[in-house]
């Protein structure tokens, strides 16, 4: 007497391999592309407690000057040598209603080149100068000790 084995019929096991391979894909694109997103220059804010939110910065046709810790100056993305702050500053907010600049500095410039920037930026006729910080939180505050 022969034997009559019973077929298994359709797996119902899902293929996950496809989808990690997306998933990778994905993770790489964002990877690469969330640098590209940031802008203006990177620098290291100085950090503050008492901040005021300056949602207007992230607006993709603010005026954003940076100052790198080594003492250069960028109008956006493009470097800008201090002495032309002034005419390129007064350009692009000569047809707007709203003449405010923002300032990002690096923590460690030198107060001469910060101070040299602001005083160009008010040349230019600024209604309002930001100066950009990150807010630290209440628990990272230095406190002195008790004396």
């Amino acid at each position: 007497m022969a034997k009559k084995t019973a077929s298994l019929g359709t797996v119902a096991d899902i293929n996950v391999t496809p989808m990690v391979d997306v998933m990778l894909v994905l993770l790489i694109i964002f990877m690469v592309v969330t640098p590209m997103l940031q802008k203006g220059v990177s620098v290291t804010m100085a950090s503050a407690v008492n901040t005021i939110d300056m949602p207007d910065a992230d607006k993709e046709n603010a005026v954003v000057l940076a100052i790198t810790r080594d003492g250069k100056t960028y109008l956006g993305n493009d470097p800008i040598a201090p002495d032309e702050i002034t005419t390129e500053v007064k350009d692009r907010i000569a047809d707007r209603l709203d003449k405010t600049v923002f300032l990002r500095s690096d923590k460690n410039a030198k107060y001469q080149v910060v101070a040299e920037v602001v005083d160009n930026i008010r040349a230019a006729g600024v209604d309002n100068l930001g100066l950009e910080t990150e807010k630290l939180t209440e628990r990272h505050v230095p406190v002195a000790p008790p004396q």
